[in-house]
């Protein structure tokens, strides 16, 4: 076990329900959803009552839940907030995280017994910002992805025991913290209020651009294009895992995946895979390999894997110039709705048939068990079948149990998984 240096809080994503009791089963120990009709993320926002329910479901267990409100408000938002605090007064979670100062205050002068967290749309990036922040009353702040490791550590023992907070893994932003007007402007879709149409995304076509500035000579600005397209703000996605040593040594309060709105599946595999990984380190820092876990992450939909600016600026390689399309080895077959006595029900989400081969990912083991579908059965008729396509959402087979597997490393949402030779996995 390694000394002196206490063991980070693992925040999670969780876009819905489904999504963060998966999450929970994987290993986080907190879990960040969207508050109601008010999140930074317009579609990933839990109802009042799902509110009330997700916050007992996270208790029950030890766990912990914040509300994102990063929101930038303005005075027509004003009854919004104040339903919020609403809201926030019924509930209990355990936390906010907010990124306009207005919006800080009001639910400071809210009293409402909860941490108040600055979110990284804040900028917090200095360790006199941070400062400001604690002497106003909040208890943590998530810096700014544009800050190095060894800034963001300086910045840690700058500020003591005040909390702080980085992302570890997940899609990056080309503006800075993520304050983007590029949706705004093209379609008036903002993404400080959740509407982001993800213009950084698309493929554009070149055209000759020319720079003018005054005491400059004109110059181009050179843009590239091949066969499939320009992409101008396409980053890589953020992925710490090889450094994940230099930053459990660093001291850390809390480590943030992105992706509310990603899939039930991704909410659990990466939550999986840095859960095993930050154990590992503290149970054995002089040996511990992050290989092992990389190549588990490579698994998972990427657009490619960039430092971003952990050990300086994030230059070209951490752009994503072919594609904006995220691709796998893998893709998920399903997940286990229900154990029976001598079967599990398997909900698909992939066409399955007789002789694949899944992986089953035990939230209690690192290694995926390997299972042959030798027979398979409609949930509901319990026909037996030699194929099956996932049709309307909740469709399932059923599966017989795995020889010689203790039946509870399979609880009910347990993940699996199919691979593909293209690349062309989806989660």
């Amino acid at each position: 076990m390694q000394k002196n240096i206490k063991k980070p809080e693992l925040l999670a994503p969780a876009g819905d329900f489904a999504k963060l009791k998966v999450a929970l089963l994987y290993g986080a120990d907190a879990v960040y959803v969207g508050a109601p009709a008010l999140g930074l993320r317009a579609k990933s926002g839990f109802s009042a009552e799902e509110l009330a329910e997700a916050v007992a479901y996270v208790h029950e267990r030890g766990k912990k839940i914040y509300l994102t409100l990063n929101l930038f408000a303005k005075d027509s938002d004003e009854k919004r907030l104040a339903y919020f605090v609403e809201v926030a007064q019924t509930v209990k979670a355990d936390g906010l995280i907010i990124a306009d100062p207005g919006v800080f205050n009001y639910m400071k002068e809210a009293n409402l017994g909860i941490s108040l967290h600055i979110s990284t749309q804040a900028n917090v990036s200095s360790s006199h910002t941070a400062k400001f922040w604690q002497a106003q009353g909040a208890d943590l702040c998530v810096l700014a992805r544009e800050l190095t490791l060894a800034e963001a550590k300086k910045l840690k023992e700058e500020v003591g025991d005040f909390g702080v907070e980085i992302f570890i893994h997940g899609a990056m932003c080309m503006a800075m913290s993520g304050r983007c007007l590029i949706s705004a402007y093209t379609d008036s879709r903002s993404g400080n209020r959740g509407a982001c149409n993800h213009a950084c995304r698309k493929n554009y076509s070149t055209k000759l651009v020319v720079t003018e500035q005054e005491g400059r000579e004109v110059e181009p600005f050179e843009l590239f294009e091949d066969e499939d397209g320009s992409y101008l703000f396409n980053s890589k996605d953020l992925c710490l895992m090889p450094v994940l040593d230099e930053v459990l040594s660093a001291g850390f309060d809390s480590l943030k995946i992105e992706g509310r709105n990603k899939s039930l599946y991704y909410a659990g595999a990466v939550t999986r895979v840095y859960r095993h990984a930050i154990d590992a380190w503290f149970a054995d820092p002089e040996h511990w390999d992050a290989k092992l876990f990389i190549d588990e992450v490579n698994t998972l939909q990427n657009r490619g894997y960039t430092l971003g600016f952990a050990h300086g600026f994030a230059g070209k390689d951490a752009q994503a110039y072919h594609t904006t399309v995220s691709t796998s080895s893998y893709r998920t077959a399903g997940f286990i709705r229900e154990l029976r006595p001598e079967e599990f029900v398997l909900e698909i989400k992939h066409k399955l048939k007789i002789g694949d081969t899944i992986e089953i990912l035990s939230p209690y083991q690192f290694k995926p068990l390997a299972y042959t579908i030798k027979s398979m059965y409609d949930e509901e008729s319990g026909e037996p079948l030699e194929e099956k396509n996932p049709g309307q959402a909740g469709w399932a087979v059923r599966l017989p149990l795995p020889d010689g597997v203790d039946v509870h490393l399979l609880p009910v949402y347990t993940l699996t998984r199919i691979q593909v030779a293209d690349g062309s996995g989806a989660t």
